[in-house]
């Protein structure tokens, strides 16, 4: 097999599908499968898709949620392709995309993984589709919107152009095209993550084993993910800073002081409770 394709679904029948139809509506080169693992739906989505999919879907169906990375994985271990794409349930991939890629890493055996532009609804750039790795500097500028000039303090990379290829640190986990060979060397997917931060943590094992992570931006998907206006549950707010204190615990205290862990570790806390607390005024009103 060349390519695995992962897709977790969690009550989403209508994204799902159309994410999965955005795939098998053109034709490649290469052979691929599809995975659709379901995080323990309530609804009847699985039954859906199963019955829409019938043979042309592999699917696994999970007896409790565990969160996006336990999902993944439970796919993962299953796979046989040579590369390994993890997409979101809530996208669509435009043509060419997947051939354009799975061609790139044919040409590059050093690539440990690729990433494509990612599209938001209205057009808009998702800024996570290419990013530095996160450290105490430019989360305090990235948090308190704080404008910098230095490309070392740019968590974004805002000032890299959007349509071009170059190599970065961090891609986003709705669009993740690995080469298998990598995955292996660095390890699945951190189940302690439940729904952020786990494709950071994989992207810094990935060329921490020494392999090159590249942007793509000649290619594109869209990613319908929900306007940063929106009212948030409590329970993604808090999966969002625990995953900043999982990350940094993980990755940055061994090498940062006493007093610099405390006072990150307070920060992210203090970041949280103030997120929850706006969160609940916006519910009354």
């Amino acid at each position: 097999m060349d390519l695995s394709v992962v897709i977790v679904n969690y009550q989403t029948f209508e994204l799902t599908k159309n994410t999965i139809d955005s795939i098998l509506k053109y034709d490649y080169s290469f052979e691929y499968e599809i995975f659709v693992v379901d995080n323990a739906s309530s609804d009847d989505s699985l039954a859906r898709l199963e019955d829409y999919f019938k043979d042309k879907v592999r699917f696994i169906a999970s007896r409790e949620n565990n969160g996006f990375a336990a999902g993944n994985n439970q796919a993962l271990r299953q796979a046989t392709g040579k590369y390994q794409l993890l997409l979101n349930s809530d996208t669509i991939v435009w043509q060419d995309t997947l051939q354009d890629i799975y061609d790139y890493m044919e040409m590059h055996d050093d690539v440990g993984a690729c990433g494509c532009r990612v599209l938001l609804e209205d057009g808009e750039l998702d800024k996570a589709c290419k990013r530095s790795f996160p450290n105490v500097k430019n989360s305090f500028f990235r948090l308190f919107h704080i404008p910098t000039k230095s490309e070392d303090d740019n968590y974004n990379l805002t000032s890299l152009p959007d349509d071009e290829i170059y190599e970065i640190d961090c891609l986003t986990g709705a669009f993740m095209f690995m080469r298998k060979d990598a995955l292996d060397m660095a390890g699945l997917l951190d189940e302690t993550f439940f729904m952020y931060g786990e494709d950071i943590d994989l992207c810094y094992r990935i060329k921490k084993a020494g392999w090159k992570i590249i942007y793509y931006g000649k290619s594109r998907i869209t990613h319908l993910k929900g306007a940063s206006s929106k009212k948030q549950k409590n329970k993604l707010i808090y999966e969002f800073y625990r995953a900043m204190y999982i990350y940094y615990r993980k990755h940055h205290a061994g090498e940062s002081s006493f007093i610099v862990n405390i006072i990150v570790y307070i920060g992210i806390a203090v970041l949280c409770i103030l997120k929850l607390f706006l969160n609940l005024f916006k519910k009354k009103h």
